[in-house]
């Protein structure tokens, strides 16, 4: 008999295992079945083990097991801290709820509501309503409506007002907006045919008046809210565009991107048209996103004329496509807190964000500096410096926010094993490096934080 066959026949059994003091300490807490499952799992990887030569014996199968048990149970979606600098980071769930939606959230997710539900008339209600005076408020739009995201809200616009029709688009807009999806081919699940005019750096409103048959359904107008084209550049303004389609019955759609609600500038911020611009442009129907500058949920925004809006709210996607009752819970504070400007900059974490003072982190960073100068001592040199953070988010992409820092350079080494030991912790603080050193962002870091990091750093000090 060979090592390994008699390695293989000394593997304990399912029965074997679960009398071990491991696994019967869990037999109160976990379903039988469970635990059955996560023994043969443990048994089959030791089995494999043994074949490759890696095993030497079968003491680890209840170990494996509960490591099994301990790796299902754990949670995948977890908090953590974004010290990057990058404000809207698509990766790390981009913008936060403000205290008011968090609320909002829990209050009814953990309850019935009115979602459906009209209380005075005592019947079926719509889940449009929540929102719809609010966005409309806001906004000067005739009517509005929430789904998904902002790809579903110009899929379903493209599918209500231009299936198997034809959707004239600027070749310069065609763009990618992120994770692979580009507009080409939402316009393809949507049914419409696309129809390229002008180039990529310079359109004209007449491009679009050539290209318009009895076969065109939309003309649409893709903001660049992820890039800019500089330089020797020409497109029309919606004001052409929506009188040309004016002049040919053509609805005429822009995407908005990001989505604002208020003026950037007065903040030192690039200028990014609003919603309420295009809506007073006369534009049919506009789309933007929910979890970008706008600072809510996830959601795409749809905002117009009444006549289509309505259609849009009867289209087949609209069920396919709406959000959920947390959702809309989260959009309705958000969005509440748009009426009174000084709230909303208080409140609305990603707003407040992008517009504060890098004068408003200094206090937090010199205080973290001192804490985390206290826990590394002589193994690294902490210090606060200016840097630029990032909107994010393919938003603002030349917009250079001024900010404050907190630096770790490491003496002996570089800067490596401490951002790994920092991502890899929990909390996971995320941060980056630049010029051998390690960077936090304190535009970023939520009031707080600051203890969570200095404790992460005392826990990686052996990083350092």
């Amino acid at each position: 008999m060979t090592d390994k066959q008699r390695l293989l026949r000394e593997l304990p059994s399912v029965d074997e295992v679960l009398r071990s003091p491991q696994i019967a300490a869990l037999e109160a807490k976990h379903p039988h079945e469970l635990l059955v499952d996560c023994i043969r799992q443990a048994l089959d990887a030791q089995r494999a083990r043994i074949l490759s030569g890696k095993a030497a014996g079968s003491g680890d199968v209840p170990k494996v097991a509960v490591d099994i048990l301990s790796d299902l149970l754990r949670p995948r979606l977890v908090r953590l801290i974004n010290a990057t600098g990058i404000i809207i980071h698509t990766n790390l769930g981009r913008s936060i709820l403000s205290s008011e939606a968090q609320k909002r959230v829990v209050e009814i997710g953990g309850s019935y509501s009115n979602l459906e539900f009209d209380i005075a008339a005592g019947k079926r209600g719509s889940r449009h309503d929540h929102v719809e005076h609010l966005m409309t408020r806001l906004t000067g739009a005739e009517a509005a409506m929430v789904v998904n995201n902002n790809a579903a809200a110009v899929l379903i616009v493209l599918a209500a007002l231009a299936k198997r029709k034809e959707t004239i688009v600027s070749r310069g807009e065609l763009v990618e907006i992120g994770g692979s999806f580009r507009i080409p081919d939402i316009m393809s699940q949507s049914g419409s045919r696309l129809v390229e005019v002008g180039t990529t750096n310079k359109t004209y409103v007449d491009d679009y008046r050539a290209a318009i048959t009895d076969r065109t359904g939309c003309l649409l107008k893709v903001h660049s809210s992820n890039f800019r084209v500089m330089g020797f550049t020409a497109a029309p303004s919606l004001e052409e565009l929506v009188a040309l389609g004016a002049e040919h019955g053509i609805p005429v759609v822009e995407d908005q991107g990001s989505g604002v609600l208020i003026d950037l500038r007065q903040f030192g911020l690039p200028y990014e048209p609003t919603v309420q611009e295009s809506i007073a442009a006369g534009l049919d129907l506009v789309t933007c996103s929910g979890d970008k500058l706008f600072g809510g949920p996830q959601a795409g925004l749809i905002f117009g004329k009444e006549p289509f809006v309505k259609k849009l709210k009867k289209h087949p996607l609209a069920r396919a496509l709406r959000i959920d009752k947390m959702t809309l819970a989260a959009m309705e504070a958000t969005l509440q807190s748009y009426l009174n400007p000084e709230r909303l900059l208080a409140e609305n974490p990603t707003i407040r964000m992008l517009t504060a003072p890098k004068e408003a982190f200094a206090e937090r960073a010199s205080s973290l500096a001192e804490s985390l100068a206290d826990v590394l001592g002589d193994r690294a040199d902490v210090s606060v410096e200016d840097d630029v953070a990032r909107a994010g988010g393919g938003s603002l992409p030349l917009a250079d926010i001024p900010t404050v820092v907190v630096t770790v350079k490491p003496r002996d080494r570089g800067p490596d094993r401490l951002e790994r030991a920092l991502r890899t912790g929990s909390p996971a603080i995320i941060c980056r490096i630049k010029e051998d050193k390690l960077v936090l962002d304190m535009r970023t870091i939520q009031p707080g934080e600051e203890k969570e990091i200095a404790t992460a750093l005392k826990r990686a000090r052996e990083a350092v």
